[in-house]
């Protein structure tokens, strides 16, 4: 496997747009050392959450745990109609506690706060650990826990990942490796994404042969404190942290009009409507995906009066948008 690119002296205050629109990860070494939770990196542990809880308000907060025997990986359970771990709400102050009580176990219970919005978890805290992504409109959140593996999946959105207490390590994949990933059921996930189905830490290249071809495409990024990752949108990455506390600060938006909505909902309409018509009827209409959608920029539309265009009108404005998706939604009722 390769190593992700990294650079050297970039800082929150001098990040280019250049490299947040990077159609590669990257990897910014010491991006965000100057800033306070890095800063207790070689605290111990109870020190860094001391910290944490001066920010933290008493919301309850969505965690979850999982049991030893899953050696910290958050997956389905055996069915693959549920997960290996519970979930509720739950105090940071006590989910510091639980992870406390087990820091020195060698194979400790998942202890897991997965994605929450930092400015209404810890309020306060991004002020003291800020990158001004406004033009942006970047959605900030926080992740906090004991060692876990998150299966590989992806994200829409483009992010700034950074590793503000112990160590994470990405593995990445580029998007055309969907195939060799195995990716499991569209409609239910752990996080929400779908997830590829292959054991990272111990792969069944008999269940899975493709995955030895993905292996050779996977790019590894190791985050210590203060560290930063780019990471394009639609790039699959597995995510481990490996210390008995680990905090994440992630940083998404999107390179495109919000209004546009969600792509992942026109893939599951395609599927349901176009996937099992007779084999001509699906190649018509992928020709009218290519000539709407994939390779619209070489086809024009002036033949059609510019206030009759609708849709078809580039760039498309938010009020079309908001037509096209009552429509949409009219038409999907009956």
């Amino acid at each position: 496997m390769k190593t992700v690119r990294v650079i050297e002296g970039v800082t929150p205050d001098t990040i280019t747009d250049e490299l947040l629109n990077s159609n590669e990860p990257l990897v910014l070494k010491n991006f965000g050392k100057e800033w306070p939770l890095p800063q207790l990196e070689n605290q111990n542990i109870s020190t860094a959450m001391e910290y944490l809880n001066g920010f933290y308000q008493g919301m309850p907060v969505s965690a979850g745990l999982g049991d030893p025997e899953n050696k910290g990986r958050i997956f389905y359970n055996e069915s693959i109609q549920g997960f290996n771990f519970k979930a509720g709400n739950a105090y940071i102050s006590k989910v510091f506690e639980r992870i406390l009580k087990h820091s020195e176990d060698d194979n400790p219970p998942t202890i897991y706060i997965g994605s929450t919005k930092v400015e209404t978890l810890l309020p306060g805290f991004r002020d003291l650990h800020f990158v001004n992504l406004e033009k942006q409109k970047a959605v900030v959140n926080i992740w906090m826990g004991n060692q876990s593996r998150i299966a590989a999946h992806y994200d829409f959105p483009a992010n700034l990942a950074c590793c503000l207490y112990g160590k994470r390590r990405f593995t990445l994949f580029p998007p055309e490796q969907l195939e060799n990933l195995y990716v499991g059921p569209l409609e239910l996930s752990p996080g929400g994404q779908e997830i590829s189905m292959v054991d990272f830490a111990n792969p069944d290249f008999e269940a899975f042969p493709k995955f030895k071809l993905a292996l050779n495409e996977a790019s590894i990024a190791d985050l210590d404190p203060g560290d930063a990752l780019i990471l394009p949108g639609m790039w699959w990455h597995h995510v481990e942290a490996f210390q008995s506390f680990n905090v994440l600060m992630t940083h998404w938006w999107r390179p495109d009009p919000v209004f546009g909505g969600r792509p992942i909902d026109a893939l599951q309409l395609a599927i349901m409507s176009i996937r099992d018509l007779p084999k001509e009827q699906r190649e018509a209409w992928k020709n009218q995906f290519d000539y709407y959608v994939f390779e619209n920029e070489t086809h024009s539309h002036d033949h059609i009066p510019e206030k009759a265009q609708g849709m078809l009108h580039r760039p498309l404005t938010e009020s079309a948008a908001i037509n096209i998706r009552r429509n949409v939604i009219n038409k999907l009722k009956y």
